[in-house]
């Protein structure tokens, strides 16, 4: 069970008493920009520091941290950072007593009980709420699962988000409104989830514009919409809008929640429009509904105006699609989309459906 902070102060007294010898630091290269650095400089117990991985964190950078967690015989991990920092600081605890001769990839958890303190430093991915973890193995996104990595205690501290770049600042809040969106849409949405989803895009839509222009009430209120919407995803998952967006990351160096939502008003629509392929066992009636449900939620009237709504915003956030490299891309980014992510759509997707929906995305030929 999650324990939740409110404090860096809270944090250092759980640090104190946790009982661990030495502590494995995962953060951000751009650490000492945050308004907390100097709170944590003087942390009670022994640490290394470990912040030699990508933006997009590819396996060999995890594999790195579990030797230097090893090496140094840590047996705490803090994670201080946004999505990615605490997927690498998740994935450490995983790994951690694997045999590191073969990829851990393949093998099966070995049981530890080193736990993970998580300070979000982004109101975006939720990270710090879900047991789930995305990194990248030779140019393919991983989704790694498993209860054991849920971090066992959260500090939440608006004000590392005063720093927060504008671009940074604009995709964090997008990925937590997409995730919301698509887990309230997901085939596995129960009534909690659904219920965690309403109430994250209700904050985002009302906090939007006191969190982007950096006010701290918005500030709290975006993290708290974010840390909702993670819980909504750890228990209902993401779609095929996230399973499209992963490629547009590696291949265009955009941001995740750049690339997922550009992906969502195409998926929407195409849903929208072909409702006889329904895949939800709840029916083609109750998603209809539930599509309503979200443009409420979004404070429109109906779907179509929830759509038009959140390419607006798009645009006014200049948040918009790369440039084409070549249009032979658009075949081989259709072929990489994760079929499990597909099957949780609750209308049928495949990959020449995906072909279809990336043309429109990036303003290919068709």
């Amino acid at each position: 069970m999650q324990r939740i902070h409110s404090s860096i102060a809270k944090a250092k007294d759980v640090i104190s008493v946790c009982g661990a010898k030495r502590i494995l630091w995962v953060r951000d290269r751009a650490f000492g920009q945050f308004t907390i650095a100097s709170a944590l400089a003087d942390l009670p117990i022994p640490h290394v520091v470990f912040d030699s991985f990508a933006p997009n964190p590819v396996y060999e950078d995890v594999a790195s941290g579990v030797k230097l967690f090893n090496e140094s015989c840590c047996d705490f991990i803090l994670a201080v950072g946004g999505g990615s920092t605490i997927d690498v600081a998740k994935c450490i605890k995983l790994y951690c007593r694997m045999d590191h001769t073969r990829s851990y990839l393949s093998q099966d958890y070995v049981k530890n009980d080193f736990p993970i303190m998580a300070i979000p430093t982004t109101a975006g991915t939720g990270s710090e709420s879900t047991r789930i973890a995305v990194i990248y193995y030779r140019g393919e996104k991983q989704s790694i699962s498993h209860d054991a990595i849920l971090p066992a205690y959260v500090v939440f501290e608006p004000g590392v988000l005063t720093t927060l770049p504008l671009y940074q600042r604009k995709c964090t809040m997008l990925d937590a409104l997409c995730q919301a969106i698509e887990s309230w849409w997901s085939v596995a949405s129960t009534d909690e989830s659904k219920a965690l989803s309403k109430e994250a895009i209700e904050i985002i839509v009302a906090n939007m514009r006191g969190y982007l222009d950096n006010d701290p009430h918005g500030n709290r209120e975006m993290m708290r919409a974010a840390n909702l919407s993670g819980h909504a995803i750890d228990i209902a998952h993401t779609t095929a809008v996230h399973a499209m967006s992963y490629k547009l990351t590696i291949l265009y160096g955009i941001a995740h929640g750049h690339a997922v939502a550009l992906c969502l008003p195409s998926m929407w629509r195409y849903m929208v429009a072909h409702m006889e392929r329904c895949t939800d066992v709840r029916g083609a009636m109750y998603v209809s509904e539930m599509f309503g449900e979200i443009a409420a939620a979004l404070g429109q009237t109906n779907v179509h105006d929830a759509i038009a709504w959140f390419e607006s915003l798009l645009a006014d956030l200049r948040i918009g699609r790369p440039e084409l490299k070549c249009e032979p891309d658009i075949p081989s980014l259709a072929a990489t989309v994760n079929p499990a992510r597909l099957r949780n759509n609750p209308v049928l997707m495949d990959h020449e459906i995906a072909d279809s929906l990336y043309r429109l995305i990036l303003n290919a030929n068709p």
